[in-house]
């Protein structure tokens, strides 16, 4: 009788085939991005090295830009890059949150789609035609909310606006425009989009067994989403908003059009006059001489730091959050 072999067979994890072909692919793909991640950083911080050689902490600290007479500082420019992105996460976070839910939980399985495409349309728009918008349409209107605000909550420094009175029977709308107020609430409308997909998407892998349980035992559908989807999609949440900060901080195009260029630092939002990196780079890029484009390579060098750092950060809490667990 022949002896039989009873040894496990090894079973190779090795891709085969299409699958081979695929993952070849798609690790080519994800490397090349990388590489060009890389080559970038690379790039602008080797452009940078004789200004910040130069200018040494200086650099960081000055708040002026006057390359004529040799200072130069992007300390201003980062402070009006924050106050911008902040304004435009002030109101592209609520939207974006409510919107999601409202697709996720709340719209007919009918009109799911439509609301979908729109979204995704929203983030297709040009950056100039988010600019236009905001200058033609929202500014005058932002200048009336501005004034309100300063009215009833001018005592925070945030909302003051120097050198005016708002109670003044006839104000000066002059005052209240080309703002970092202004330039917010346009720019929210460009990162509210992909905030908004990325809550949409984990909102959407909540598992239908927790959400129906919670509903059987006699929670209403908005008890159901604060103690079901919402702790869900916490990390889809902090994730999606972190994204949009990053869109927030390096927009260019929107805040040229709107905002007055003001070399200053200023807690005061609704005041004329604020300047972002994005938007000296490109207002300044055309006539700047040697010299000059290795210092707006820095500040764009800088920014690129913050705005990797800031896009690393909401990766890792999307993928370290509970979304995805448990679906079916």
């Amino acid at each position: 009788m022949a002896e039989v072999d009873v040894r496990p067979r090894r079973i190779s994890r090795a891709s085969t085939g299409a699958d081979a072909v695929f993952a070849l692919g798609a690790r080519t793909i994800g490397a090349s991005v990388l590489v060009i991640t890389g080559g970038v950083g690379l790039f602008l911080g080797y452009q940078a090295y004789p200004t910040l050689k130069r200018y040494g902490w200086s650099f960081f600290t000055e708040t002026q830009w006057q390359p004529d007479q040799d200072v130069i500082g992007i300390a201003a420019v980062l402070c009006g890059t924050v106050s911008v992105a902040l304004v435009a996460m002030f109101f592209a976070f609520p939207l974006a949150l409510t919107t999601a839910l409202y697709i996720s939980e709340y719209a007919p399985a009918r009109l799911k789609p439509t609301l979908v495409a729109l979204i995704d349309l929203m983030a297709a728009v040009p950056s100039i035609v988010y600019g236009l918008w905001g200058f033609f349409l929202i500014m005058p209107h932002a200048a009336e909310l501005a004034l309100w605000l300063q009215q009833h909550l001018g005592w925070i420094p945030v909302f003051a606006v120097e050198d005016t009175d708002p109670d003044a029977a006839i104000w000066d709308a002059t005052r209240y425009t080309a703002s970092a107020f202004c330039a917010g609430i346009a720019v929210s409308m460009m990162v509210m989009p992909m905030a908004c997909a990325v809550m949409r998407q984990v909102f959407s892998q909540t598992p239908p067994g927790e959400k129906e349980a919670a509903l059987a035992l006699g929670a209403t559908r908005w008890g159901m989403i604060t103690s079901v989807v919402l702790p869900f999609g916490r990390g889809g949440i902090i994730g999606g908003t972190m994204l949009g900060l990053g869109r927030a901080l390096g927009e260019t195009i929107a805040v040229v059009l709107i905002v007055s260029p003001a070399f200053e630092i200023k807690p005061r939002i609704l005041e004329v006059g604020t300047t972002t990196v994005s938007s000296l780079i490109a207002g300044r890029f055309g006539e700047a001489s040697t010299s000059q484009l290795s210092a707006l390579l820095a500040a764009g060098f800088v920014l690129f730091l913050i705005t990797l750092v800031v896009n690393t950060v909401a990766a890792v809490v999307v993928n370290r959050s509970r979304s995805g667990a448990g679906v079916d």
